[in-house]
């Protein structure tokens, strides 16, 4: 496809992260999938040999639809398909790659209801598609699907692959520095009832912990209900129950970690990212010599890095803009006060548990609690709201305008605003931060009133 022709279009099925929607309705509707299937399994057919693809999923019951559909549009492109089983997201990155395949997928809305579901695709180096395959993709799917379909001979074959968890649990292993372990630190890990309920336990135990699991029963519902990084007061409550030296919760594919300290005081994305920067810092380790993170990041996050002589590189909201940016700037660490943290080193996108086991390598080295380790600066007032919209363009309105207009006015040199569209779900969000609270918060809310009067 000519590059003049990519820039007159728009994606429609694609989001900031792969396809997502309601499962069983519209681009999550079984037909739609087999024709995603068909049009990828065809852009990704490249050259004689036996063309491949591995397949992982998160515990939602609309898995066990989307799987088959998406074989199926695999199979007739001439693709043959290796189904892996629940996995998390950045398993299935590294796996794209170690087993040699042409494209890698993962069936996931990351922390998003049981209701909803989405597919993740990854190219042959690991990497999320570009903006230009993904229209590529969209411009296939709208061709007859005869123009995807093979002769009989060449049609894809299908198998299951047993030992993909242990691989990646091997893997991970890998990441936490040999010359420690584990022992003597009690974890709390709260799994979400998703995608690494079964290998992140192994990893932490395996590695000497002594692990109290939660979120570790999925029946195909509750995937992020009361449990994971979105909702973890569940993982705060169990660590002060059992005494124990960190929580940690994944969402439900892994690719994002929150973490609380021994206290049940949670610990953010920012925080996280400021304490394995400067651990790579000290250990030379850190390319760029700074990292990247999204407008969102807090401003005492940045203060803190220029403090130790690191710049910060924000990028829009979004992991594969922060992934981008790090590639071009040949930067190892970036991540989103989310808790999705990558870590070049060892991933091509966000994952969790080496996330959470980064930060455990620098507790047992410093010899601390968690709260003294992973408290590295006071962060500014920051408040975030979101308004549900059904449709239309709420941010045109003039309501809204003057209201955002006068926001920035009000903050001057001593605050930030931003307001953006979720590329997840039909929400706005409305972020502003800034030295004075008070006045954060009725920026926020004055905002938020126009939104929701103009919808």
């Amino acid at each position: 496809m000519r590059g003049e022709d990519l820039d007159k279009m728009t994606r429609t099925i694609f989001g900031t992260d792969g396809v997502r929607g309601l499962a069983n309705r519209g681009a999550m509707a079984p037909h739609a999938i087999l024709l995603l299937g068909l049009a990828a399994g065809r852009a990704f057919r490249r050259g004689n040999h036996r063309h491949r693809v591995v397949i992982g999923k998160d515990t939602r019951l609309s898995g066990y639809m989307i799987e088959p559909a998406l074989t199926a549009g695999f199979t007739a492109a001439g693709m043959d398909v290796f189904l892996l089983g629940p996995l998390p997201t950045p398993a299935m990155a590294m796996l794209t790659r170690s087993m040699r395949a042409d494209l890698g997928v993962m069936i996931s809305a990351s922390h998003n209801p049981y209701h909803d579901n989405g597919i993740k695709f990854f190219g042959p180096d690991g990497f999320k598609l570009s903006d230009e395959t993904e229209l590529m993709i969209e411009r296939m799917m709208s061709e007859p699907a005869e123009a995807s379909l093979v002769d009989p001979s060449a049609l894809g074959r299908t198998q299951r692959i047993d030992d993909a968890g242990a691989r990646y649990i091997e893997f991970a292993k890998a990441t936490f520095p040999r010359r420690l372990d584990l022992d003597g630190l009690r974890v709390v890990l709260d799994c979400a009832h998703g995608a690494a309920y079964k290998v992140a336990p192994t990893v932490l135990w395996e590695l000497g912990a002594d692990v109290k699991a939660i979120g570790v029963e999925p029946n195909g519902f509750n995937i992020n209900n009361d449990v994971g990084s979105t909702e973890p007061k569940l993982m705060q409550e169990a660590v002060i129950e059992y005494r124990a030296d960190i929580g940690i919760a994944l969402d439900g594919d892994a690719d994002r970690v929150i973490i609380c300290d021994e206290k049940g005081e949670l610990i953010d994305g920012d925080q996280i990212l400021a304490t394995i920067a400067a651990a790579y810092k000290e250990d030379d380790r850190l390319r760029g010599n700074g990292i990247v993170s999204t407008v969102m990041a807090n401003l005492g996050l940045e203060k803190y890095l220029e403090g130790l002589g690191l710049s910060l590189v924000r990028t829009q909201v979004g992991d594969r803009y922060v992934v981008e940016a790090m590639r071009e700037k040949n930067m190892n660490i970036g991540g989103e006060p989310s808790g999705h943290v990558i870590l070049r080193d060892h991933s091509t996108t966000g994952d969790g548990l080496v996330t959470a086991l980064k930060i455990l390598g620098v507790v047992k080295r410093e010899g601390s609690k968690v709260s003294q380790v992973c408290k590295r600066f006071d962060p500014y007032p920051q408040i975030l709201k979101s308004v549900r919209y059904e449709g239309g363009a709420p941010l045109e309105n003039a309501g809204v305008k003057q209201a955002i207009e006068e926001g920035k006015k009000a903050f001057g040199q001593k605050g930030r605003l931003v307001i953006r569209k979720s590329g997840t779900e039909p929400l706005i969000r409305v972020m502003a931060e800034g030295e004075d609270e008070a006045l954060v918060r009725r920026v926020v809310d004055e905002i938020c009133a126009a939104l929701k009067k103009a919808i």
